[in-house]
């Protein structure tokens, strides 16, 4: 297969995704262009190592230090390669002199411990279900409303099913589709707001970055998006990303664009995933690539799943694969679906 190589891909597969979730029903940017990929892909051979590091771990004696040899006993205490969990050391100066004997097998390992759960299939996307009708969040953001009142995500469908149901009465209409919290004004919303920021909810402060951000007040959006990071939130995650890559309130850092995405995707965040396939492709790792779009179609992106098609063809994934892939991002799509959905959409609503 190494003779392979790929078609130039279209303008529409060569974009990283830019979503952001609004605060309020407003237009989504589109995805930013990313640099465009060499014209050809040619077929490159990636070496597995897995075999070498499993032998290392199984030729080191875990009760033992790698670089003296000194058994760990009640006085002696033995901790383990901060980059691996391969070998251990009885002191900072045998894991130095150890370290040049040692590197080459360690970063292999490391590589796998960090490509496990980077690689793994989420059971689903990072939004969930509707906590009403229970079905899988859209992937679009135009297509769910954050409630403030409640803290919740709703989805479009119910909220539009909630204001038909009480069309005759305005007041039971303009309640919370989910807590039936009557409209709040300003200075209450603002209040609850500030009660579930102090009890450090996720949702919330990542709703506030979002609101920071749509207001071009990026240093209140970074600080908001950080802390609902450090909280576990994918969303929170992915936007952090973006801000490194544009420079939007913080400098510009690949490293740290990448360490977002990652956790990002990891949470079962599709676009996230999507814009690392477009990084790898940039960068000729065409199979890290396909990975990445593989796990991002079976959550039902889109733009996943027609950047697989062009990796079918140059034999970075078989038939199979392909088919399979296809298969599992349908029915993750047609999850998603429902009539009060659909008679949203098509009331604009």
């Amino acid at each position: 297969m190494s003779g392979l190589s790929l078609p130039r891909f279209p303008h529409h597969l060569q974009q990283k995704r830019n979503n952001f979730r609004p605060t309020v029903l407003l237009h989504t940017p589109r995805p930013r262009r990313h640099q465009q990929w060499a014209r050809k892909m040619k077929k490159t051979t990636v070496l597995s190592f897995t075999g070498e590091a499993e032998a290392a771990a199984e030729e080191a004696d875990e009760n033992v230090c790698a670089n003296c040899g000194i058994a760990g006993v009640d006085n002696i205490k033995l901790k383990e390669c901060s980059d691996c969990d391969l070998v251990k050391y009885c002191s900072t100066n045998c894991r130095e002199d150890h370290r040049e004997q040692h590197k080459h097998v360690c970063k292999i390992r490391a590589d796998e411990l960090h490509d496990k759960p980077l690689f793994t299939q989420p059971d689903g996307t990072h939004e969930g279900e509707c906590p009403i009708c229970f079905l899988p969040m859209p992937l679009d953001p135009q297509k769910s409303s954050f409630m403030s009142c409640c803290g919740n995500t709703i989805c479009m469908g119910c909220c539009y099913a909630h204001i038909v149901s009480n069309i005759h009465d305005e007041v039971k209409a303009s309640t919370c589709v989910f807590c039936r919290t009557p409209n709040l004004d300003e200075e209450e919303r603002g209040k609850r707001e500030r009660e579930r920021i102090e009890a450090n909810d996720a949702p919330t402060l990542c709703f506030m970055g979002t609101g920071g951000y749509e207001e071009g007040d990026y240093d209140k959006a970074v600080e908001y998006w950080t802390r609902a990071a450090e909280l576990g939130d994918a969303e929170a995650h992915y936007r952090l990303g973006l801000m490194y890559e544009k420079g939007e309130g913080v400098e510009k850092d690949e490293e740290k664009e990448v360490y977002h995405l990652e956790k990002a995707a990891i949470g079962g965040h599709p676009y996230a995933r999507h814009n690392l396939a477009c990084s790898e492709a940039g960068n000729r790792r065409y199979e890290r690539a396909a990975k990445h779009w593989i796990i991002s179609a079976n959550l039902g992106d889109e733009a996943s799943m027609k950047a697989l098609l062009p990796c079918c063809k140059g034999g970075y994934i078989t038939k199979d694969e392909y088919g399979a892939t296809l298969r599992t991002h349908q029915a993750a799509v047609d999850a998603m679906k429902s009539a009060q959905r659909d008679a949203a959409e098509k009331e604009n609503f």
